[in-house]
């Protein structure tokens, strides 16, 4: 298959999230606010759903031969901890001060909202100096120094193959044991069961293995014509990818600066996020919900600017975000995943309680 009809179907895949995200209101964010300040965990058990669906599809693809999720990023021998929990932490507060998390950032701005589009800003810039930047040089310095290294890998299914499990067996284990469990939390309570849970949870998850599909499977060269290399087409990473949008952002940032240089590439991630865009912005006019939607005062551009910062530099140490780690990267079991998903929900959620006690004090 041609890169093109890749990146075709790489927008085709984002724009379908971001029709999904706003017809159902899928944000990781507003989950963890729903519990917070609600106690319901209807949006919650929305994105768990996903994560479920993401890592049984997943498995069945790597099953059957048809991927190789030891080709993607998040499967590797080496498990930095301490920049997986930082990360997290750092996007996670950087979220709740921003509104949304990356993804939703993306919807968000499509939707006419300028407060995300300055977020957008902030949060690729930032994400790009946390890579290739003053950033990445403290990053690589000092947090990912602090790591531990598994020769068989550092994803669940490679542990237990470890003691003794075969490596088929330990996969099906391990997906269906997380798996299977998330389905079971779901669909415990009857109210949640609803066609914007479902339609969200079952789509988010799908587009994910549809995501590992596209640039595993469709996108796979067992010998680059050029390199003589293994390579997988359009991705910046140079390995197999699905849905995630920190690094992308920054990467369309980089890609619209840098237009004239013919070295700078469309990309899998790039393509996505203006797929996300486009899908948001088409259910926002044909449901007449796009409005534009500024900035109320200093205090909440501050606000705004520094969530998108935190969640550049957090996204990028933690190597991923909601979607890219939360639901990506746990779709392969890999521990680095787990933690930064963790890491994440326990930033949100002490911000949110934190500006809770400061509205009741004030």
């Amino acid at each position: 298959m041609s890169t093109t009809s890749i990146l075709f179907l790489a927008f085709g895949l984002g724009a379908a999230f971001g029709a999904l995200s706003q017809k159902t209101h899928f944000c990781t964010m507003g989950a963890v606010a729903d519990i917070i300040n609600m106690e319901d965990w209807s949006r919650m058990r929305m994105w768990l759903l996903a994560i479920a669906i993401a890592i049984l599809g997943s498995a069945a693809l790597h099953g059957a031969g048809l991927i190789d999720l030891g080709k993607s990023i998040y499967r590797t021998p080496t498990l930095t901890w301490l920049s997986h929990l930082i990360g997290g932490l750092f996007f996670g507060i950087g979220m709740v001060l921003a509104s949304g998390c990356g993804a939703r950032t993306l919807t968000r701005v499509g939707a006419g909202n300028l407060k995300s589009l300055v977020v957008f800003l902030v949060l690729g810039v930032t994400a790009y100096m946390t890579m290739r930047g003053v950033l990445g040089v403290l990053r690589v310095n000092t947090l990912d120094t602090i790591a531990i290294t598994l020769p068989g890998g550092q994803d669940i299914p490679a542990l237990l193959a470890a003691a003794g499990m075969a490596p088929n067996t330990a996969l099906a284990v391990g997906a269906l044991a997380i798996g299977g469990g998330l389905l079971a939390f779901c669909f415990a309570r009857r109210d949640f069961i609803t066609l914007d849970n479902l339609l969200g949870g079952l789509a988010v998850g799908i587009i994910v293995i549809g995501g590992w599909y596209v640039s595993g499977h469709l996108g796979y060269l067992a010998e680059d014509p050029d390199t003589l290399q293994e390579a997988f087409l359009a991705t910046n990473s140079g390995r197999m990818e699905s849905l995630t949008f920190v690094a992308p952002q920054a990467y369309t940032l980089e890609l619209l600066m840098l237009w004239s240089d013919s070295s700078r590439k469309l990309s899998f991630g790039i393509a996505l996020a203006l797929g996300v865009i486009a899908g948001s912005t088409l259910w926002a006019l044909l449901t007449r919900q796009f409005r534009w939607e500024g900035f109320r005062d200093v205090a909440d551009l501050v606000r705004h600017l520094a969530g998108g910062a935190l969640m550049g530099f957090g996204g990028v140490t933690a190597m991923g975000c909601t979607i890219g780690q939360g639901i990506t990267g746990v779709s392969t079991l890999a521990l680095g995943s787990f933690i930064t998903l963790l890491a994440i929900v326990a930033g949100a959620a002490a911000t949110l309680k934190y500006e809770y006690w400061r509205l009741m004090r004030e």
